[in-house]
């Protein structure tokens, strides 16, 4: 199973930052006996991990390298790729960029790196032979994308940051097989890769007649992108602590500030 993770954004929202947003220090992993600091996007392949992923793949912008410098080819035993989004086009068009790696017979999740949420098992929650989302409760859902759902679980609409959602529940991370994920970059391609959300390309694509589910197991959700998001990430993983420990990526040890 693949996990993609499109990290190819500037990170406006939190600048200035001396490196790749999905690198914010938040939280502690131990390395060893070591106590350090934790990359904000090492939630997520954990969390990619626990739901099945066997192989990581990053969606990276050319000025991204300290990702690369960072986790170096594996994690935790789990292989690390990276693929280069060459100019910021939108969450559609990086997460395509990993078509050619993913099998029409390969399942794969997806997650975004600026995020932390709970339960960490949530993605092995989500059905296997559908585009399923892991769904999380927030208070202000105008602001993410509100995922309404008919009475059997089934999603009717994503509704992309709209003052008048009709749902408080919003997507935070994804499971389908190959096939749906080429059949929506298929449908992205005919619609001339307009779509810049993947909520509204999700929309057209059910139009068509895709299926997909929305599952209510998600419990606590953070964007960190923002500073008060970053600090409520902060709130959240202190009354999460007692989580397992992280274990150190492979090659964290490149970058270590030597403190």
């Amino acid at each position: 199973m693949w996990g993609i993770i499109p990290a190819a954004g500037r990170g406006s929202r939190i600048q200035p930052l001396a490196f790749s947003k999905e690198l914010l220090p938040i939280g502690s992993r131990f390395d060893g006996l070591v106590e350090r600091p934790r990359a904000v996007s090492e939630y997520l392949i954990e969390r990619m991990v626990r739901g099945g992923a066997t192989r990581i793949c990053f969606v990276i912008a050319p000025g991204k390298s300290d990702i690369l410098e960072y986790f170096g080819g594996e994690v935790d035993g789990v292989p690390v790729c990276y693929v280069v989004q060459p100019s910021a086009e939108g969450l559609c068009d990086a997460l395509f960029r990993a078509a050619p790696l993913v099998g029409p017979d390969e399942p794969l999740v997806i997650g975004l790196p600026d995020t932390v949420w709970f339960p960490a098992d949530g993605l092995a929650r989500l059905p296997e032979d559908r585009l399923a989302f892991l769904l999380f409760p927030v208070d202000r859902p105008e602001l993410f994308d509100a995922v309404v759902l008919d009475g059997e679980g089934a999603v009717q609409e994503i509704q992309v940051k709209s003052p008048q959602a009709r749902s408080r529940w919003i997507w935070g991370a994804m499971r389908m097989p190959g096939r749906v994920y080429h059949d929506l970059r298929a449908t992205w391609l005919a619609r001339r890769r307009r779509d810049e959300y993947l909520g509204t390309l999700v929309n057209a694509w059910l139009a068509q007649g895709g299926i997909a589910a929305g599952v209510r197991a998600g419990g606590a959700y953070v964007d960190v992108g923002t500073l008060h998001g970053y600090r409520e990430a902060t709130i959240l993983l202190q009354e999460m602590a007692d989580e397992p420990p992280a274990v150190a990526p492979a090659g964290a040890d490149r970058i270590d500030s030597g403190s």
